[in-house]
């Protein structure tokens, strides 16, 4: 049994909200998961003021963390010398308050956790996942221990969020879909839109090979929801064995000051794919584009 705790877009600056951080603190304390992972925008604007206190709430989380970073974690353009540093340096103060490898690896003989950086230098907000980023997740999967619960992290979306409009995706996000189902992945957890939602692979991708589940964290500490999760606070509590993934969203209570569930999904675990993983047969630029297809469904999910 693995547990994972998954936060996102915890934004610390003005719209960081301390004391649901506090709860979060208080929810690890009290479950005590194998990991926490935070998929990405630490900050607001990526000011070493913002790093500084975001670090020292990190440290305060008493479990193994795994951190990628958003693009609020870039300087944004103003004031005029942050430009300079959004183009030369986009990383830097994120690399000194946390760690100079921004695609970090958490792995165990029944866990393996990928990081992939899809914030850049040149965007305001959209992702990229890096073609030459999945052969090296290619290779890491494929040293895997047989039987091991694979997922991935990042801060963009894979999918669109439901009921949130006309969005794009991250670029290559076909192709990351296609890898990742051929090296066993089994579950991806992203931020971004400050809305939770659960998706599957197959709705998006049909021809993607095998399904896996995709999952998004709303803003867990800040008063930036966005959509159905307007002036709410969301996380996702995850536990897998050898033979389901079970899946608790949790929202903050006002009233109780804790977080508590707000829905479960249970899943039966992929079949073992006999041990290594696959490496793509073609080269991943050739592979084919494959169009988003709408669920149909515009009412947005219970979670």
């Amino acid at each position: 049994m693995r547990t994972i705790l998954h936060i996102s877009d915890v934004h610390f600056g003005p719209p960081h909200l301390p004391r649901i951080s506090e709860g979060v603190l208080a929810l690890v304390e009290q479950r005590r998961p194998d990991l926490v992972v935070v998929s990405g925008d630490l900050t607001q604007r990526a000011l070493p003021e913002q790093f500084r206190e975001a670090r020292a709430w990190i440290d305060r989380i008493p479990a193994a963390t795994l951190v990628v970073p958003g693009n609020h974690d870039i300087p944004f353009h103003k004031p005029l010398h942050r430009l300079w540093r959004r183009f030369i340096e986009p990383f830097g103060e994120y690399r000194r308050f946390f760690s100079p490898e921004l695609e970090p690896l958490y792995s165990d003989p029944e866990l393996v956790v990928v990081g992939i950086n899809t914030a850049h230098g040149w965007t305001i907000k959209d992702g990229t996942v890096r073609l030459k980023r999945l052969l090296e997740v290619a290779e890491i999967f494929g040293q895997a221990a047989a039987g091991a619960f694979k997922v991935v992290v990042a801060h963009h979306q894979l999918v669109p969020a439901p009921g949130f409009g006309s969005q794009s995706v991250s670029t290559h996000a076909d192709e990351a879909v296609e890898l990742f189902a051929r090296c066993g992945v089994e579950l991806v957890l992203s931020g971004h839109l400050h809305q939770g939602y659960v998706a599957s692979s197959e709705a998006f991708y049909p021809r993607a090979g095998q399904p896996m589940v995709i999952l998004h964290s709303g803003t867990t500490t800040s008063s930036r929801g966005r959509g159905y999760e307007r002036d709410r606070n969301t996380c996702n509590w995850i536990e897998v064995d050898s033979n389901t993934l079970s899946i608790t969203a949790l929202v903050w209570h006002p009233v109780s000051t804790s977080f508590v569930t707000q829905s479960r999904h249970w899943y039966p675990r992929r079949p073992t794919l006999g041990g290594a993983a696959q490496a793509p047969s073609t080269p991943l630029r050739d592979t084919p584009a494959i169009t988003l297809q709408s669920t149909g469904n515009s009412t947005p999910p219970a979670l």
